[in-house]
């Protein structure tokens, strides 16, 4: 007999926006980026057809890990830097649910790093969104994992001394699956990435660019503002030239001879739109994702979408097959059959 995978039910009704909107008082501060975050997650959510009862999210410490107590569905809030470890858990005794792990640039790669690596090293089939602000938000504005080198905090009064890690290198690095990237100034793009994600099979990441109004304010407009993010902002779409600028002129040409890629306009040394890279986020070699998530102003713009989507074998598929073959080989069929396994006696 052969094994049949245990699936997400879908609804029987057809669900909106209004349906995951809890009724608890959203507590982040006025501006806060997470405010764009929590309304594209319950914009996404009813397209994805599962029923409401068939989401969990699981969260750690920080201001992100607010947010099962935003959305109308079924929550957990952990500890810090725990989440991937209870949501894994959780998801491989309940394959029939969508769980979703909220968590922050602090929570997920600072205390919760091991952690983190090693669920995206797993494809456990979870969906991961990290609010990065590139700051400890409340725990009232020390430096985390991804504050810029140079940056005064209230832990580097005389600016870091510490390289930012890159969440998009980091995960591509511990041989993810699924890495997109959004900003909190377009959610029509970070709804659309959160779709992706939930139709990805393994464990898949969206990291957020969002804006802390307190304690680091500003620290993504080179990328968001209206005066740069046309010349800032490469939005990826599978199957299209990577392309952008303000005349949307500009693109990614792979170069040999440099060993990577290369900003350079179209018209110009005769370069057409031919020489363009298109982007293949379904690629299974990660070479050309890798190269995207690294991409840094001012030379290169920011890679935003679904930078890769490549499909493998997930945990929860091995595991369950594995078990699945294990009890039809076993001896023992029920618990008398392993009490009297093994090195057995009589008193």
């Amino acid at each position: 007999m052969e094994k049949k995978f245990v699936t997400i039910p879908k609804s029987e009704t057809p669900l909106t926006k209004e349906d995951f909107i809890s009724d608890q008082m959203v507590k982040w501060c006025p501006g806060c980026g997470g405010h764009a975050i929590l309304s594209s997650v319950a914009r996404a959510f009813p397209n994805t057809g599962y029923k409401k009862e068939n989401f969990v999210l699981v969260s750690g410490i920080g201001c992100s890990s607010r947010f099962p107590y935003y959305v109308n569905t079924y929550g957990f809030h952990g500890i810090h830097g725990r989440a991937n470890a209870i949501a894994s858990g959780v998801k491989i005794y309940n394959p029939s649910l969508s769980v979703w792990i909220n968590t922050g640039d602090g929570d997920s790669m600072a205390i919760g790093g091991n952690h983190f690596i090693h669920t995206i090293r797993r494809n456990i089939d979870v969906n991961i969104l990290m609010f990065n602000n590139k700051i400890y938000g409340l725990t009232k504005g020390q430096y985390s994992p991804t504050t810029p080198m140079g940056v005064e905090t209230k832990t580097s009064p005389f600016g870091t001394i510490e390289q930012p890690f890159n969440p998009g290198e980091l995960v591509i690095g511990s041989q993810g699956t699924f890495c997109a990237r959004a900003v909190d100034t377009n959610p029509k793009l970070m709804t659309e990435v959160v779709e992706e994600a939930t139709k990805h099979d393994g464990t898949s990441v969206v990291e957020v660019l969002e804006n802390c109004i307190i304690f680091y304010d500003k620290a993504h407009e080179e990328i968001t503002s209206k005066e740069t993010r046309d010349n800032a902002q490469l939005i990826l779409k599978h199957g299209d030239p990577m392309v952008f600028g303000t005349d949307k002129n500009k693109g990614i040409r792979y170069n040999p001879g440099k060993g990577g890629l290369e900003v350079v306009t179209i018209g110009i040394n005769g370069i057409t739109i031919k020489d363009i890279l298109v982007h293949d986020q379904y690629s299974k070699d990660p070479s050309i994702h890798l190269m995207l998530a690294k991409m840094q102003l001012p030379e290169f713009p920011i890679a935003l979408g679904v930078i890769r989507s490549a499909a493998f074998p997930t945990y929860n598929e091995l595991f369950e097959v594995q078990m699945y073959e294990e009890q039809k080989s076993s001896k023992i069929k029920c618990m008398d059959d392993l009490l009297n396994s093994g090195d057995t006696w009589e008193i």
